[in-house]
Formats: structure tokens, C-alpha cells, sequence
């Protein structure tokens, strides 16, 4: 999962997992997988010959050395190497600080750890014009950001039937 917005590109290295869960759900190979599929989309959906990719901690401070929790140092740190060939990556960079980094244009993207670290940036900047892409597939799928509506779909559908009734009359 990847949102892009025109100022912000943002994928999630684990996605609608509930928060006390989400130090268990990450693993290095997740947030490598993570970072490998979003180079690869930068680079072929993007045209961003040599991405440059922030990995977010999760913890505050980036774990500030062990002293916040050491899913930093133990499971996204080990995901930044081996280096990937033509990408920059940087990381686990302090959350509170690496989307105004992003925003500034340092980065071409960040990952993120979880869901609403990641979102609540992409949906404060870019809310009306990011897409949800979703990353190794070999076509470009996307949805909307901020998923289906379901609260207001009924509303939207009864709309559309008005329109497509008045339409109808019109043309006769």
C-alpha cells in the first residue's frame, strides 16, 4: 500500500493491523519487502531514476538508542542494507520530523510502520489529490486515498440515479 499525492508519496510496511499489535507484525523482512517494492514502483511508475527512500521508526526518536524501544535498531535498521542498487536510503528516521523532510523534498518517499503514521501525514497535505497505488503487482492499480465510503455510498448512488433519470428524459 502506497499513497501518492502531488507533495507526498508514503508506503506502509504493515496495513490495518490494530496499534498494539503492530511492533509484533513488523520484521525485517517485511519492511524490506517494503522498501524494495516501493523503489521498484518509484523507479517504473515514477520515472525516478535513483529514488531516494526514508524508512520511518516507529517508535518516538526513533527508539532514541534503545532507550524508546528497540524495534529500530533490531528490525528496521537491518532492512536498510544490503543497498539497493541506484536508491538512497535513509532511516529509521524520527517520525515527528521525517514527513516535513519529505514534504521539503529530501526524500522522493518514506516508508512508514503503520497505518495512521503514515496516512495522517498523506491526509493532511494531500487528502483531496493522493491515490492508494498498490505495489508489486505488473499492472498500476489505485483507489481512492480514503478508501470506499461506505457511510455515504447510498447517498451517492440515489444521486446518481437522479442524474442518470433526468438524463434519460432530456434525450427523449
Amino acid at each position: 500500500m502506497m499513497f501518492a499525492g502531488p507533495k507526498l508519496r508514503v508506503a506502509l510496511a504493515t496495513t490495518h493491523v490494530p496499534l498494539a499489535e503492530v511492533a509484533r507484525a513488523l520484521t525485517t523482512a517485511r519492511v524490506r519487502t517494503t522498501i524494495e517494492l516501493l523503489a521498484t514502483a518509484l523507479a517504473r511508475e515514477f520515472a525516478i531514476a535513483a529514488p531516494r527512500i526514508g524508512v520511518v521508526g516507529l517508535n518516538p526518536h526513533a527508539g532514541e538508542g534503545g532507550l524508546l524501544g528497540v524495534e529500530d535498531a533490531d528490525v528496521i535498521a537491518p532492512a536498510l542494507t544490503p543497498a539497493i542498487a541506484g536508491t538512497t536510503l535513509a532511516g529509521p528516521l524520527v517520525p515527528d520530523s521525517a514527513f516535513r523532510e519529505l514534504a521539503a523534498g529530501r526524500y522522493d518517499a518514506v516508508v512508514a510502520m503503520y497505518h495512521d503514521q503514515g496516512l495522517i501525514p498523506v491526509k493532511l497535505i494531500d487528502f483531496d489529490e493522493a491515490v492508494n497505488v498498490t505495489l508489486g503487482l505488473p499492472i498500476v492499480r489505485t483507489s481512492p486515498d480514503h478508501g470506499t465510503a461506505y457511510d455515504i455510498a447510498a447517498r451517492v448512488s440515489r444521486a446518481r440515479s437522479r442524474w442518470s433519470a433526468r438524463s434519460r428524459s432530456r434525450s427523449r
